[in-house]
């Protein structure tokens, strides 16, 4: 198991260019859509093949309910945003982001309080205080390398300025993609504070390919060698290495350090005023419940956000030996939050991004 350096956490992220436009009445629902429940969520839980934990979990929900699941997504700060601009007239039930984008929804007040069945069993890193969002799916920051082209993983931030990563090497934008703002987020974690961390980004910008709003769509470069590595998250790059065979995961480290990583959960929330309340509080229920929770690893190639769900399938031993000798540290997200806007900010103009 990883070693923890603050306070146990739990986990991950994602994000892609809003990939569906479904439409759920806002204000009084009509009888023809009262058995549906809108989700606005970060990519990465969806299976490209229909495969992944979102779709056993709608599937299972919908059999068991008789509400149907409209599925619309797009990056963790993108769900969040239209979110926003639809405040007045909500088209969402339930939101899944990641941080510090939930922390950001809530601090603008778009989440309604509701505490999920099950989610007293879910660690108080994992929660918001106030009740306005708990974690179904815990997750770590990564990232991703070719085995084919590289024998053995980088270790360290610094190996990845070397001239053979030249165009070979890209990350998803900071404050556009969640597993992007994790980059400067580790970053400034690792080398001791945020100017030394862009000090680095500045340079890595020399080999660096340029912007991606999409995390996801890294991974399947660097396994047909497009790239060499990219950023990306324990969850969704562990399901992809099931159908991509050169896709490999791992943890920087600063120059005779130790790997690390954070925890970076998919976390949901009820939106305000939402179209279809009870359907998202019982879709809440359902994903928090103990049979979606021990699904989490043998399908979705993630971590249970529940203390009390102890996986023992193959996905979990290995990803429990994947996370082996990797200290975790927690991030202080309520300072990334209030401070995220002049982070990007900076982190642009290191790099002329």
């Amino acid at each position: 198991m990883p070693t923890n350096t603050a306070k146990p956490i739990a986990a991950v992220l994602g994000s892609l260019v809003l990939a569906g436009s479904l439409t759920a009445c806002g204000g009084d629902s009509s009888a023809a859509d009262a058995k549906t429940v809108t989700v606005y969520s970060a990519d990465g839980l969806k299976g490209e093949n229909g495969d992944g934990w979102y779709d056993r979990v709608f599937k299972d929900f919908e059999k068991q309910t008789g509400i149907k699941v409209k599925y619309v997504e797009g990056g963790s700060g993108e769900v969040v945003q239209r979110a926003l601009r639809e405040r007045s007239n909500p088209q969402a039930d339930v939101i899944v982001t990641l941080p510090p984008f939930i922390q950001q929804a809530d601090g603008k007040g778009l989440l309604a309080k509701y505490a999920p069945q099950g989610s007293d069993q879910v660690s108080g890193a994992d929660k918001a205080e106030d009740g306005t969002w708990t974690s179904v799916v815990n997750n770590y920051f990564g990232f991703v390398y070719n085995k084919k082209e590289l024998k053995q993983a980088p270790t360290t931030w610094e190996e990845l300025l070397d001239a053979k990563y030249k165009e070979k090497l890209q990350y998803s934008t900071p404050g556009v993609a969640g597993d992007g703002t994790a980059v400067l987020v580790k970053a400034m974690h690792d080398f001791g504070g945020k100017q030394a961390a862009l000090d680095y980004l500045k340079k890595l910008q020399a080999n660096n390919v340029g912007p991606s709003a999409s995390t996801g769509k890294l991974a399947p470069k660097v396994d047909k060698g497009e790239l060499l590595v990219a950023n990306g998250d324990v969850q969704m790059n562990f399901a992809q290495s099931k159908s991509m065979p050169n896709l490999g995961i791992w943890f920087p480290a600063t120059q005779g350090g130790k790997a690390t990583t954070f925890a970076l959960p998919y976390a949901a929330g009820l939106i305000g005023k939402a179209p279809h309340s009870e359907n998202g509080k019982k879709l809440l229920d359902y994903m928090l419940g103990q049979p979606a929770q021990q699904q989490v690893s043998e399908i979705g190639g993630g971590f249970s956000a529940r203390t009390d769900v102890k996986a023992t399938d193959a996905n979990a031993i290995a990803l429990t030996k994947l996370m082996d000798g990797v200290d975790v540290f927690e991030p202080d997200w309520s300072d990334i939050d209030k401070n995220l806007q002049s982070y990007v900010d900076d982190w642009k103009s290191a790099t002329n991004s």
